[in-house]
């Protein structure tokens, strides 16, 4: 069963040649913006095995020399890929890491001897101990020191290292701020070991990768910038969309402190591998017509010509011979004969992507619609990550499919409980208890039990604590409730409602549980149920909790296995991807686009609002201070407003769709 579909997405419209170029000239052509040595991998399990094949190396080479290997190491989210080949390998007998040194480069401050936030703890259970290096051989900074101690204690480790000869590997992840270890934005160039105070989005991000809801401590004491370029070799990795922006600010932008990734440009031997989605804002792979020559398809022509008219701040048809050939897009007019061919071509495909019928329109020409007419009306069944993804990423586009009158269903893969405050739960405690007091004379000993027991724990929580099984049932029920009034208010049948609980989210953390095959069957159970024609599903892998991923490859595999299975169904369904509060699809990949009215967007955000528990008090808003409802509006009417600013017609708001191909 093929788990990780949705990491293969982005292979649909990137060639081969922008990423994976033949010859060293190529690929010197297609690389001149990038000042770090860069190599991309359609897949995260390819760019692993890439970095593990060098380290396997240098560890065989030093032993065979009879020295230790030493390595520098990071441990973040990024890095793990790396570690799960290592420990692979060495499983296989492959490799031994009896003569491998290792170095922490950073650990968190200030920690007690029993915390759960080490940096050294989650290095040790995510990788070395599966290995078979001594103990002796692992070094790490002491978060437990008296902060008067700290700085003799960091000259000590940058001596211990040199004692070694210094570090051949230096293993690291890149933060959404262009942070290395810990070096946060004002680091300078020639800082060494020291005690830093952590940026409050790398506080985030570090806490999120121990699966924890209690902070990493503030502060942190971090190798250096200068000690890092110190290091013979370094590998930086980065894999999703999230990470997309500061890659391409890392690699291809000026060297600054504001980015101290930055500064691995003046390394020698400097190695940034990703994946396609992280390399997606690279030139080579967002306008390689600036660096090569381009097979023009007609997707890669959309994305020039609209890349064309925000540089010239025209509308497309209002390109000229001119702009063409001094933006660099000359091949362009060879190939259409004119700017107004190409003009014309483009501003109907983008045209031909706008439409009110999400459905299809019945008794209808259907030659120019991104929808076909019939079958009508259509089984539709919408997958919703969370309990409020459906109504916040295609709100608009829902209840417009059951105005039209298709057979919507709606199908919300995880409780979501995780993300609902405990004012809440205390808030509906309150109501059970008092309405067991008022109307039942409180005779209902569980209601009683349950009130007094649910209190005590909530007064005891400590941050980071994992809730009950009851408290987290609580908190599910609180959304399932917001989610069938929603739904309920965008005319729904509740029989058309779908909790599909999948269990991979039931880990009580923010860190979820693997996919498996499990989470797929429950949702090919459903698929084969309703045997739809029309699937939504969440497309904004950059979520940054991970849940939305792993949502959308259990939709993905149920689809495959159904595919694999001969399903009859599947012949005549087409599956749209949305995408929600984080972003928004690439005009260029846009396939259907779906207006709404002002009096639509408000209806939109009516549906959004039934979700109360994560409105102000949602814990995971993250650092955009807009509510889910404001992100929403402000994204559609965006859309709305870049299609306006190409010529096209002007709509108060729309929501963007890609249809899916099972790979």
């Amino acid at each position: 069963m093929r788990l990780h579909l949705s990491s293969e997405i982005v292979l649909n419209t990137v060639s081969e040649n922008f990423y994976a170029p033949k010859t060293a000239v190529e690929r010197s052509e297609i690389t001149r913006m990038e000042k770090v040595y860069t190599d991309i991998f359609p897949k995260v399990e390819q760019g692993a095995k890439n970095i593990a094949d060098a380290i396997c190396n240098e560890i065989t080479a030093k032993s065979q020399l009879g020295k230790f290997c030493v390595l520098g190491l990071g441990t973040g989210q990024s890095v793990i890929p790396i570690f799960d080949e290592l420990i692979q390998r060495y499983e296989r007998k492959e490799i031994s890491f009896k003569n491998v040194v290792v170095f922490n480069a950073y650990e968190y401050f200030p920690l007690s001897p029993d915390s759960q936030l080490s940096a050294i703890s989650q290095l040790k259970s995510r990788f070395l101990n599966h290995i078979d290096i001594p103990e002796q051989n692992i070094y790490t900074l002491d978060g437990t020191v008296a902060q008067e101690n700290v700085q003799e204690q960091c000259r000590l480790y940058e001596e211990r290292i040199q004692t070694f000869g210094g570090i051949d590997i230096m293993l690291l992840g890149i933060g959404r701020i262009g942070n290395i270890a810990t070096n946060e934005p004002g680091s300078i160039l020639s800082s060494t070991a020291r005690l830093i105070l952590i940026d409050a989005t790398s506080r985030e991000e570090m806490t999120m990768s121990f699966g924890l809801q209690e902070p990493v401590p503030p502060c942190s004491i971090t190798l250096g910038i200068a000690d890092i370029l110190a290091s013979r070799k370094i590998y930086l990795t980065a894999w999703g969309e999230e990470k997309a922006d500061i890659i391409k600010a890392t690699v291809e932008g000026h060297m600054s402190d504001a980015i101290p990734a930055s500064f691995l440009q003046t390394h020698k031997d400097a190695h940034v591998v990703v994946d396609l989605s992280a390399a997606s804002k690279l030139t080579r792979i967002i306008h390689p017509w600036l660096v090569t020559s381009c097979n023009w398809t007609d997707k890669l022509t959309r994305a020039a010509l609209t890349w064309l008219c925000q540089v010239t701040k025209k509308p497309i048809l209002k390109l000229t011979n001119k702009d063409y050939n001094e933006n660099g897009l000359s091949e362009l007019l060879a190939l259409y004969g004119s700017a107004y061919n190409a003009n014309i071509k483009i501003f109907n495909d983008l045209q031909h992507t706008i439409t009110g019928w999400p459905g299809g329109k019945p008794n209808a020409d259907d030659t120019h619609r991104p929808e076909r007419a019939k079958p009508f009306p259509k089984r539709v069944i919408v997958f919703s990550p969370h309990p409020d993804d459906d109504v916040i990423s295609m709100g608009g586009t829902l209840r417009r499919l059951v105005q039209q009158g298709h057979d919507v269903h709606v199908a919300y893969e995880t409780s979501g409980n995780i993300a609902v405050g405990d004012e809440e739960v205390t808030r509906f405690m309150h109501f059970v208890n008092g309405y067991n007091q008022l109307f039942m004379n409180s005779e209902n000993e569980t209601i009683t039990s349950m009130y007094k027991d649910i209190k005590e724990f909530l007064a005891t929580k400590k941050e980071g604590d994992v809730d009950t099984p009851a408290v987290r049932t609580i908190k599910g029920l609180i959304r399932r409730g917001e989610a069938r009034t929603a739904c309920t208010y965008n005319d729904i049948p509740l029989d058309h409602v779908h909790f599909l609980d999948l269990p991979f989210y039931e880990s009580g953390k923010i860190e979820k549980l693997p996919m498996t095959e499990k989470d797929v069957e429950i949702v090919r159970d459903l698929l084969r149920e309703v045997q739809p024609h029309q699937i939504f599903v969440a497309g904004d892998l950059a979520d940054p909790h991970g849940t939305h991923r792993k949502c959308t490859d259990a939709v993905f595999a149920a689809i495959d296995v159904e595919k694999e299975a001969g399903a009859e169904w599947l012949n005549d369904c087409r599956i749209w991807m949305y995408r929600g509060a984080w972003a928004e699809w690439e005009i260029e990949n846009i396939e259907m686009c779906v207006p709404m009215s002002p009096e639509e967007l408000r209806a939109k955000r009516n549906s959004i609002l039934k979700h109360s528990s994560q409105m102000e008090s949602a814990p995971f808003l993250g650092n955009d201070e807009r509510l889910f409802w404001q992100r929403s509006e402000d994204r559609n009417r965006a859309t709305a407003k870049l299609y306006d600013s190409l010529g096209l017609a002007c709509y108060e708001a729309m929501e963007a769709f890609v249809e899916y191909k099972p790979l």
